[in-house]
């Protein structure tokens, strides 16, 4: 009967995911995930090809878990807000993490961003479902959108300023709003004229 592994390669991952959790990517290594677990480089080599793979594998694991619990938080009631406020929450609570996949630029990402836009416009279409803009003009929606909502929580998260969820909530309205009306990542496009059309006018008024 064949010995049973003492070092499983879900336990080797389960370790390196709770380290990338706590101290980012960057601390990803053979010997620091053998040392935090307690057992030699060997088993990292049975059960994986590189330490690449395992990065991979733990980003997967994050997305995940960005997807189905850390990004799904309720604030306002208003779907897109609510992602935005999640992801500066999930800033400020795993600093390392958030430096090393969105600041540092240490690691292959796509995985999460790809997750990010996926639920940028889930979110949109949830929150404005009456409208009837083209892909392209959500994704860029959503991409103007993560502009302010990374700007802010890296002014945050770096100590450069501070906000109070309301003065967060402002902002993120303003410049969804202003996405919506304008296509300032279109450098063709012309400013639309709705948006200073009536100094009196409301922007829920103009997109109604």
């Amino acid at each position: 009967m064949a010995r049973k592994k003492e070092i499983s390669k879900e336990k080797i991952l389960d370790i390196a995911y709770k380290m990338a959790v706590v101290d980012g990517l960057d601390c990803l290594t053979a010997r620091s995930i053998a040392k935090t677990g307690h057992f030699s480089t060997q088993p990292l080599y049975l059960e994986f090809s590189n330490m690449k793979e395992i990065r991979s594998l733990v980003l997967e694991r994050i997305s995940g878990e960005l997807r189905e619990k850390i990004l799904q938080q309720k604030f306002t009631g208003d779907p897109l807000i609510d992602l935005d406020l999640s992801y500066i929450d999930f800033s400020q609570k795993h600093v390392q993490l958030f430096r090393a996949m969105f600041v540092d630029g240490k690691f292959d990402s796509k995985i999460i961003s790809d997750t990010l836009m996926d639920l940028g416009i889930e979110k949109f279409k949830n929150q404005y479902p009456d409208t009837d803009y083209s892909d392209d003009k959500i994704k860029d929606i959503v991409v103007a959108n993560w502009i302010s909502a990374v700007g802010m929580a890296s002014l945050i998260v770096n100590k450069i300023a501070t906000f109070s969820q309301d003065q967060i909530i402002n902002v993120l309205n303003a410049q969804i709003h202003d996405a919506m009306l304008n296509d300032r990542l279109n450098t063709t496009a012309q400013e639309n004229p709705m948006f200073a059309a009536d100094d009196e006018a409301s922007l829920k008024d103009q997109l109604a």
